[in-house]
């Protein structure tokens, strides 16, 4: 296991895309080196909003390791290696950390819901094909039913040495002190990392690391929560708190390409998203131009690339 990977603030980046659909890797090279300029320490590849479940095992693999040769000596890679399919993401792991990425990170399955037990060989089994760093990305609004449990993560430190941590995307605040708590007392080393802009609460609760999509748009805002964070400044942050939740609700409004669409006002076009997700309207394009603009943090946020 490497045990000298500090993930701390994760930049969750979007896959950039050609006019015909092709992913284009060019581009995808310039925006993991935006991200790596402004603030990441480390590189999530390819996480939901970076359209995960729309790529090709091929993309997958590729978008894993461009993103390790572009993060040579600035930063790390934690590739997400999820699928429905067991056997399907165990391979995808092995693959991962043979291209250089110093940790993974899946949830739970998708489509399928199976039981309890289910879920636990199925994760059990993802973690156990390598020997990096393995953590879960519980993210249950997109997960259509399967739950993670404190009794399922104790398992999971039980079985697998490696097992490192929870990306929390819940919001559930109970779930995230009852895991970190027990966790602890069994691996003190187990983290609990958030996975949204929250960090507010997801700090004082004991989260030691971030997953920022939003870091796309805005990385000086959160690499500035990030830091009020980590030195528990948590009175100083909410302004920067409030300012990331007002942009998360303004590219939530605008559906799923809210997210390209906000980068794409801020001068970093990354194409549009691949069916069956839609892209922006003009009304809604618009709409999410006025919100942006509604937002005085982000008069501080790069232009371009």
């Amino acid at each position: 296991m490497t045990q000298n990977f500090q993930p701390g603030l994760i930049h969750a980046p979007v896959t950039p895309f050609t006019a015909r659909g092709k992913v284009d890797y060019d581009a995808f090279a310039k925006l993991a080196d935006f991200h790596l300029r402004h603030g990441a320490q480390s590189l999530a590849v390819q996480m939901h909003t970076g359209e995960s479940v729309s790529l090709t095992d091929a993309e997958q693999r590729k978008l894993v390791a461009l993103a390790v040769e572009q993060s040579r000596e600035r930063g790390s890679v934690v590739a997400h290696v999820s699928d429905s399919g067991t056997s399907i993401a165990a391979a995808r792991a092995r693959h991962a950390e043979a291209a250089g990425a110093a940790a993974i990170v899946a949830t739970t399955p998708y489509y399928w819901t199976p039981p309890p037990g289910m879920v636990l060989e199925h994760l059990a089994q993802i973690g156990g094909a390598v020997s990096v760093p393995f953590y879960v990305f519980y993210t249950p609004g997109e997960m259509g039913g399967t739950k993670l449990s404190t009794e399922l993560v104790l398992k999971l430190v039980e079985r697998l040495p490696n097992f490192a941590g929870v990306v929390d995307a819940s919001l559930d605040w109970q779930f995230m002190i009852n895991v970190i708590s027990n966790a602890q007392r069994a691996r003190p080393a187990f983290r609990l990392v958030s996975g949204t802009e929250y960090m507010i609460s997801a700090g004082a609760i004991g989260a030691t690391a971030m997953v920022s999509s939003l870091a796309g748009v805005a990385p000086v805002l959160v690499r500035e929560l990030w830091d009020l964070c980590r030195a528990e400044r948590y009175a100083e942050a909410r302004p920067v708190q409030e300012a990331l939740a007002a942009l998360r609700q303004a590219v939530k409004a605008a559906g799923f390409a809210g997210l390209k669409g906000a980068m794409r006002e801020l001068g970093r076009d990354c194409g549009k998203p691949r069916a069956p997700n839609e892209p922006l309207n003009a009304r809604t394009r618009k709409a999410l131009a006025a919100a942006l603009a509604a937002i005085p943090a982000l008069a501080a946020e790069p232009r371009g690339w």
